[in-house]
């Protein structure tokens, strides 16, 4: 039977992922990536003060950390609860990847990741 793979992706209004990165790898999860994005949600955005400190507004979005793991299915549950005891606030979501490939290797699948 083909191994499932999935792709975590938490999105977090702090920045949680060195403290995620290092539970992963306590795991054995290798590879990551994590990026800093903008979003709405829940979580109010920071106020800026704004023309020399005289103004203050509330953007409309705030800073957010996003990070991205692919792994095999049966890897799931270990990751959701490190993330989940290495972070206080944020998103998980967990979809399916139909198909990776090794762009240097013919490496296909979990073999590629």
């Amino acid at each position: 039977m083909p191994c499932i793979l999935l792709k975590i992706e938490v999105i977090l209004p702090e920045n949680e992922i060195k403290s995620i990165s290092d539970a992963l790898k306590k795991i054995d999860v290798g590879g990551i990536t994590a990026y800093k994005g903008w979003g709405r949600g829940k979580t109010i955005a920071k106020e800026i003060h704004a023309s020399k400190g005289t103004e203050v507004f509330t953007p409309e979005f705030g800073e957010r950390f996003i990070i991205e793991i692919v792994v095999a299915d049966e890897k799931k549950n270990d990751i959701i609860s490190a993330i989940r005891n290495s972070s206080k606030f944020g998103k998980i979501f967990v979809s399916t990847i139909s198909e990776a490939y090794d762009i240097q290797t013919p490496k296909k699948d979990e073999q590629a990741i």
